[in-house]
């Protein structure tokens, strides 16, 4: 293997207002992501779709995703800026978007879905991995721009059921467009920092030098438990919103329990820095582990307890530990183990951990939601159960030491 490069003169001078342009990206990147989770279920509901064909619709796309999200990851290090590849993959999910307003039939919208999957899932990790770069070369802090993508999740939450209780859940795929265009221009705003220091290879011949580095016990245990965890989400990403119209929620106060739980998550970003920072990175996902089994165990109980709305924004503040908890620990474990030439191929091979799980809950959820209804809940339980011992092996194999910047 080739020496590392040194970073170029160019690349040790701090882009102006980078945390301002990262923070940017994210806020308008989670715009169409804040309307496709918990409102394209109810498009589909809408166009006449059964739950299993939803079921199946949602997750599909995940499922091609986990083999193709890797691949275009490792090329944007290999490429002259992966500020580059980010824009590309913005402008083509926008125009893949477009497919949306042809005639709503399942072939129709399943294969716009998975198209649309491989270049819109990749915007996050990408992002991530600019972020990551300035954190790693100047010292920035990842939660204070990656918050403002929750932000724009938690508004596109709110003013999307706010639409939809006003027009309809055919506005969806047009909001969901307008989301995409709007990070594109903002896209052209986003930090140039050159190729890392070297490229993070996935080849068939490079893998092998990478496994030292990367497919350890510790970053895999990890990596697949907080899959897991994320994953047991499946069924609530999927269902929620129709179980909660189901019980004669109103758009808006659907849009409002999403939100809340954003904002729960944001509330996460606002302190960790000052709560959670010291503590041991699979501490961190042990936490999450037990909020997402508590809040799975609640949620079918709310309503038949008489709990009521109140009850729904309760368990949704559990969003913090469940979600939020793990998307900072996630990275705070590659930032301090994994070395800057191999970021890219770190977040794909999270992503793909994270999205084949979530696939696999989501394509069980409609089967599930269709016998169980809400107490399907009670099998996600067990679901982050499973995440939360592959957490605890991951504890026991924890390295020694962190890497310096």
């Amino acid at each position: 293997m080739p020496p590392l490069q040194t970073l170029s003169p160019e690349q040790l001078v701090k882009p102006r207002q980078f945390e301002l342009r990262i923070s940017l990206i994210f806020l308008t990147i989670f715009v169409s992501l804040g309307i496709h989770l918990p409102y394209f279920p109810l498009w589909l509901e809408a166009k006449g779709f059964a739950a299993e064909e939803i079921a199946i619709i949602l997750s599909a796309p995940m499922f091609l995703r986990v083999v193709t999200t890797p691949f275009i990851t490792a090329m944007a290090d290999r490429a002259k800026d992966r500020s580059n590849i980010l824009v590309l993959m913005i402008a083509t999910a926008l125009l893949l978007s477009l497919g949306y307003f042809l005639q709503p039939t399942y072939t129709v919208v399943l294969g716009v879905s998975l198209v649309l999957a491989v270049f819109w899932t990749p915007q996050t990790p990408l992002a991530d991995s600019l972020a990551l770069s300035g954190v790693r070369r100047f010292g920035s802090v990842y939660a204070k721009m990656r918050i403002w993508g929750s932000i724009s999740f938690l508004v596109a939450n709110f003013i999307g059921g706010a639409i939809i209780a006003a027009y309809g859940a055919t506005t969806v795929p047009a909001m969901i467009s307008v989301g995409l265009a709007v990070a594109l221009v903002l896209s052209f705003f986003a930090p140039r920092l050159g190729q890392p220091r070297k490229a993070s290879p996935l080849s068939a011949t490079d893998i092998q030098e990478a496994a030292p580095k990367l497919l350890n016990a510790y970053f895999l245990f990890f990596v697949v438990g907080a899959g897991i965890i994320i994953a047991s989400h499946g069924f609530l990403y999927g269902f929620v919103s129709i179980y909660w119209k189901s019980i004669e929620l109103s758009e808006t106060l659907v849009g409002l329990l999403w939100a809340w739980a954003v904002v729960a998550e944001v509330g996460m970003f606002m302190i960790f820095t000052r709560v959670f920072s010291n503590i041991r990175t699979s501490t961190l996902l042990v936490m999450a582990g037990v909020a997402a089994m508590a809040r799975w165990l609640l949620y079918p109980l709310i309503w038949p307890a008489g709990l009521g709305v109140i009850g729904f924004f309760a368990v949704q503040t559990l969003h913090a530990f469940s979600t939020g908890l793990i998307l900072i620990g996630l990275q705070k474990m590659i930032g301090e183990t994994v070395v800057e030439e191999r970021m890219g191929a770190a977040q794909g091979i999270a992503y793909f951990a994270n999205g084949f799980a979530m696939a696999a809950v989501t394509l069980f959820s409609g089967a599930l939601y269709d016998r169980l209804g809400v107490d399907g809940f009670f099998v996600m339980a067990g679901v982050a159960a499973i995440g939360l011992g592959f957490i605890l092996l991951a504890a026991k194999s924890a390295p020694k030491r962190r890497l310096g910047r």
